[in-house]
Protein backbone atom coordinates (compact mmCIF):
# COMPACT_ATOMS: atom_id res chain seq x y z
CA UNK A 1 0.00 0.00 0.00
CA UNK A 2 1.32 3.46 -0.95
CA UNK A 3 1.11 6.52 1.33
CA UNK A 4 1.30 10.19 0.52
CA UNK A 5 2.83 12.83 2.71
CA UNK A 6 1.99 16.41 1.92
CA UNK A 7 0.90 19.22 4.27
CA UNK A 8 -2.22 19.80 2.23
CA UNK A 9 -2.79 16.05 1.70
CA UNK A 10 -3.09 14.00 4.91
CA UNK A 11 -1.17 10.76 5.37
CA UNK A 12 -3.57 8.34 3.69
CA UNK A 13 -3.44 5.19 1.61
CA UNK A 14 -3.44 5.98 -2.09
CA UNK A 15 -5.95 4.62 -4.51
CA UNK A 16 -5.36 4.71 -8.27
CA UNK A 17 -7.86 7.56 -8.60
CA UNK A 18 -5.80 9.73 -6.23
CA UNK A 19 -2.48 9.24 -8.01
CA UNK A 20 -2.87 12.41 -10.13
CA UNK A 21 -3.68 14.52 -7.07
CA UNK A 22 -0.64 13.18 -5.21
CA UNK A 23 1.64 13.89 -8.16
CA UNK A 24 0.39 17.48 -8.22
CA UNK A 25 0.82 17.77 -4.47
CA UNK A 26 4.40 16.51 -4.60
CA UNK A 27 5.20 18.69 -7.61
CA UNK A 28 3.96 21.83 -5.90
CA UNK A 29 6.01 21.04 -2.80
CA UNK A 30 9.12 20.34 -4.84
CA UNK A 31 8.76 23.76 -6.46
CA UNK A 32 9.23 25.97 -3.46
CA UNK A 33 12.13 28.40 -3.27
CA UNK A 34 13.98 26.93 -6.28
CA UNK A 35 11.08 27.54 -8.64
CA UNK A 36 10.45 30.97 -7.17
CA UNK A 37 14.13 31.88 -7.59
CA UNK A 38 14.14 30.61 -11.19
CA UNK A 39 11.13 32.65 -12.29
CA UNK A 40 12.49 35.73 -10.53
CA UNK A 41 15.93 35.41 -12.17
CA UNK A 42 14.94 34.25 -15.66
CA UNK A 43 11.42 35.50 -16.27
CA UNK A 44 11.07 38.63 -14.19
CA UNK A 45 14.51 39.94 -15.17
CA UNK A 46 13.54 39.88 -18.87
CA UNK A 47 10.12 41.40 -18.11
CA UNK A 48 11.77 44.23 -16.16
CA UNK A 49 14.01 45.04 -19.12
CA UNK A 50 11.04 44.99 -21.51
CA UNK A 51 9.02 47.28 -19.25
CA UNK A 52 11.95 49.70 -18.83
CA UNK A 53 12.04 50.07 -22.61
CA UNK A 54 8.41 51.23 -22.50
CA UNK A 55 7.55 54.69 -21.29
CA UNK A 56 5.81 54.30 -17.91
CA UNK A 57 2.75 56.08 -19.34
CA UNK A 58 2.26 53.08 -21.66
CA UNK A 59 2.31 50.41 -18.95
CA UNK A 60 -1.51 50.40 -18.82
CA UNK A 61 -1.85 50.08 -22.58
CA UNK A 62 -2.63 46.44 -23.32
CA UNK A 63 -1.43 46.85 -26.91
CA UNK A 64 2.01 47.84 -25.65
CA UNK A 65 2.33 45.30 -22.83
CA UNK A 66 0.62 42.21 -24.28
CA UNK A 67 3.83 40.83 -25.79
CA UNK A 68 6.09 41.19 -22.71
CA UNK A 69 3.27 39.97 -20.45
CA UNK A 70 2.67 36.95 -22.68
CA UNK A 71 6.39 36.17 -22.66
CA UNK A 72 6.43 36.43 -18.86
CA UNK A 73 3.50 34.03 -18.57
CA UNK A 74 5.05 31.60 -21.04
CA UNK A 75 8.39 31.79 -19.23
CA UNK A 76 6.84 30.84 -15.88
CA UNK A 77 5.14 27.91 -17.62
CA UNK A 78 8.34 26.71 -19.32
CA UNK A 79 10.35 26.94 -16.10
CA UNK A 80 7.63 24.93 -14.35
CA UNK A 81 7.83 22.26 -17.06
CA UNK A 82 11.63 22.07 -16.83
CA UNK A 83 11.48 21.73 -13.04
CA UNK A 84 8.59 19.21 -13.16
CA UNK A 85 6.30 21.62 -11.34
CA UNK A 86 2.56 21.86 -11.56
CA UNK A 87 1.48 25.06 -13.33
CA UNK A 88 -0.30 27.27 -12.38
CA UNK A 89 0.35 27.02 -8.68
CA UNK A 90 0.27 29.19 -5.57
CA UNK A 91 3.77 30.57 -6.22
CA UNK A 92 2.83 31.63 -9.75
CA UNK A 93 -0.32 33.33 -8.44
CA UNK A 94 1.67 35.22 -5.80
CA UNK A 95 4.34 36.09 -8.38
CA UNK A 96 1.79 37.62 -10.77
CA UNK A 97 0.08 39.49 -7.93
CA UNK A 98 3.44 41.10 -7.12
CA UNK A 99 3.99 41.93 -10.80
CA UNK A 100 0.54 43.52 -11.04
CA UNK A 101 1.02 45.52 -7.84
CA UNK A 102 4.30 46.92 -9.14
CA UNK A 103 3.58 47.54 -12.82
CA UNK A 104 -0.20 47.80 -13.18
CA UNK A 105 -1.46 49.27 -9.88
CA UNK A 106 -2.61 52.53 -11.53
CA UNK A 107 -4.42 50.89 -14.44
CA UNK A 108 -8.18 50.90 -14.82
CA UNK A 109 -10.21 47.70 -14.56
CA UNK A 110 -10.74 47.63 -18.33
CA UNK A 111 -6.98 47.61 -18.83
CA UNK A 112 -7.09 50.56 -21.20
CA UNK A 113 -5.10 53.70 -20.64
CA UNK A 114 -7.63 56.41 -19.82
CA UNK A 115 -7.09 59.74 -21.55
CA UNK A 116 -9.09 62.52 -23.18
CA UNK A 117 -9.95 62.14 -26.85
CA UNK A 118 -8.16 64.42 -29.32
CA UNK A 119 -9.32 68.06 -29.47
CA UNK A 120 -10.81 67.61 -32.95
CA UNK A 121 -13.27 65.11 -31.44
CA UNK A 122 -13.72 66.68 -28.02
CA UNK A 123 -14.13 70.27 -29.32
CA UNK A 124 -17.48 69.80 -31.11
CA UNK A 125 -18.94 68.02 -28.07
CA UNK A 126 -18.15 71.12 -26.00
CA UNK A 127 -18.86 73.91 -28.52
CA UNK A 128 -22.17 72.63 -30.00
CA UNK A 129 -24.11 72.52 -26.68
CA UNK A 130 -22.80 75.97 -25.75
CA UNK A 131 -23.90 77.42 -29.10
CA UNK A 132 -27.32 75.72 -28.90
CA UNK A 133 -27.83 77.12 -25.38
CA UNK A 134 -26.91 80.65 -26.51
CA UNK A 135 -29.10 80.37 -29.61
CA UNK A 136 -32.12 79.14 -27.62
CA UNK A 137 -31.65 81.92 -25.04
CA UNK A 138 -31.50 84.54 -27.80
CA UNK A 139 -34.58 83.04 -29.47
CA UNK A 140 -36.59 83.12 -26.21
CA UNK A 141 -35.59 86.75 -25.53
CA UNK A 142 -36.39 87.78 -29.11
CA UNK A 143 -39.80 86.02 -29.06
CA UNK A 144 -40.71 87.53 -25.69
CA UNK A 145 -39.94 91.07 -26.90
CA UNK A 146 -41.83 90.51 -30.14
CA UNK A 147 -44.97 89.15 -28.42
CA UNK A 148 -45.21 92.17 -26.06
CA UNK A 149 -46.25 94.47 -28.93
CA UNK A 150 -48.91 92.01 -30.27
CA UNK A 151 -51.10 91.92 -27.12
Amino acid sequence: MLFSFCPSCPLTPLSPSLSAAVCQCVSVLACGPHYEYAIEEFCLAKFRLDMQELDQRHWCSWEDTVEPYGELTNCTYLVALKMDCFWPNRLVDEFFIRVHKHYFHDCSMSGRLLRDPPNRILGPFIVVPILVTLLMTALVVWRSKRSEGIV
